[in-house]
């Protein structure tokens, strides 16, 4: 998966699941435990594994960090900005640890696999360190430090996808989860640091995730985000059968569940994107018309340094496909890393053209960060100075914010079916929900209810946001 530049805490104050509550008896308890989350999407959805294996193994929670037992950071690696913020954080826990040194503090995640013992050497407040494949062993490393010792586990697996475990909805708001797919990536981009911290590809079995889903939407849930580093790639055979079982597949089946249980995805890759996936989602309304496909570059001599293994020509025919078969409304959606490797001016205005060309709903654009052990850092040297990036990557964002205002325009006077997710953040009279293509749509209050569906015309809007009013001539 892209790095969909989310950087946020994280805590359990909203666990609406099955767990220890706060009123228990502590002494009950192993230990209360604090977790916060930073980075993409799976991150933030490991973390809801992480909280379930704790309970399950006689753990609490809490969200106030001054009153537990551990204090977990489930970090990223993807770019140095988002290790600094970490390192930032462990800092601010000297003054926890100076009033409890038996406080412990442990790195979870792709920093903790990159870094690996560094982070126990170098940072002496870290007391614990896990990989993304060790969360099932963290109540034994927990236990190695109670006595005494300091806790490791980065060992990479070939098979941990935890399609047994049941996620702790950390911060749900009762409507819409992520439910991993698959874990790992074998597309060696030489940027990216995703293989070496998640190790190889695989796939979760298909009755594992089926079953998760359904019972999302017994629970209420009416929005399911089906997540993975590259969904495209997901293979899964049936044992019994043999049947082979390819990302079209899962989306028809889980789309299957029920009618109003909407299916998004994320994300995809321009190479593996196949016609059969469109017509899938063509073919079943309730498969939300939305594709997130990294760019990263609109120059052909820029992606094969980056090893994408697709030109400019190949992208453009995904996104025509796109278009033909779920037509203009389908929003799309990029990443785009402005100043890689000898990057030059011709090749920035590749990028802004293919950028013209396709007329981008939304995008996470980025300056390049190098990431020490990836092939770039090893092969290239990171020549583009830091002022010539940041321009570009101002003028990517200045002409995505023009690109995004055009397709909300185009939406404007539409009547469009939303998802009520909550209160709008800047009015309680006001409720928020998404667009079948994932638009954000603010509305005065009526009478309907979180976790409905409304039909909502659209009055005005901004770069970010769609404005409108509920449609009562329907209802």
């Amino acid at each position: 998966m892209q790095e969909l530049n989310i950087l946020a805490k994280s805590t359990s104050d909203n666990l609406d699941l099955p767990r220890i509550s706060s009123d228990t008896n502590d002494s009950f308890l192993l230990g209360k435990v604090y977790i916060e989350s930073y980075g993409c999407q799976m991150n933030f959805a490991d973390s809801e594994v992480v909280t379930a294996i704790l309970i399950n193994n006689g753990y609490g929670t809490t969200s106030n960090i001054q009153e537990a037992d551990s204090i977990l950071l489930n970090t990223c690696a993807i770019r140095d900005n988002a290790e600094q913020k970490i390192r930032h954080r462990l800092q601010t826990f000297k003054a926890i640890k100076s009033k409890n040194p038996k406080v412990v503090i442990g790195i979870l995640g792709c920093m903790a696999e990159r870094l690996k013992t560094k982070l126990i050497e170098e940072e002496k407040l870290v007391d614990l360190v896990a990989g993304p494949d060790s969360y099932r062993d963290l109540p034994n490393l927990l236990g190695q430090i109670e006595n005494g010792q300091k806790a490791i586990n980065v060992f990479l697996s070939k098979e941990e996808t935890y399609g047994d475990i049941e996620p702790v909805r950390l911060h749900s708001n009762g409507v819409s989860a992520f439910v991993s797919i698959m874990r790992g990536c074998d597309n060696m981009c030489s940027f990216c640091v995703v293989p070496f911290t998640r190790g190889r590809e695989r796939s979760r079995d298909l009755d594992s995730i089926l079953d998760e889903c359904q019972k999302l939407y017994e629970k209420g849930f009416r929005e399911i985000n089906l997540l993975g580093q590259n969904v495209d790639s997901y293979r899964w055979e049936n044992p019994s059968t043999k049947e082979l079982i390819t990302f079209d597949k899962l989306i028809s089946l889980t789309a299957q569940i029920h009618t109003d249980l909407r299916i998004r995805f994320s994300t995809s890759h321009p190479k593996d994107i196949t016609n059969e996936v469109l017509y899938a989602m063509k073919k079943h309304s309730n498969i939300c018309k939305n594709i997130h496909l990294p760019a990263q570059s609109g120059s052909n001599r820029i992606l094969d340094k980056m090893n994408r293994t697709y030109t400019r020509e190949w992208y453009l025919d995904r996104i025509r496909a796109i278009r033909e078969i779920l037509g203009n409304d389908c929003g799309i959606s990029h990443d785009i890393i402005a100043g890689f490797c000898s990057e030059d001016d011709q090749d920035h205005q590749d990028t802004l053209s293919l950028l013209n060309e396709v007329i981008f709903d939304f995008g996470y654009m980025f300056t390049y960060s190098e990431r020490p052990g990836t092939p770039a850092a090893k092969k290239y040297t990171d020549n583009v100075p830091l002022e010539v990036k940041s321009k570009r990557l101002q003028e990517i964002i200045d002409l995505q914010r023009k690109h995004s205002g055009i397709r909300n325009e185009q939406m404007i006077n539409s009547i469009q079916k939303v998802l009520v997710e909550g209160n709008s953040k800047k009015s309680n009279q006001h409720h928020f929900g998404k667009t079948d293509n994932n638009k954000i749509v603010v509305f005065e209050k009526g009478s309907e209810k979180v976790g409905s569906y409304v039909d909502v015309k659209i009055t005005a809007c901004t770069t970010g946001t769609l404005l409108g009013h509920l449609n009562l001539t329907n209802t």
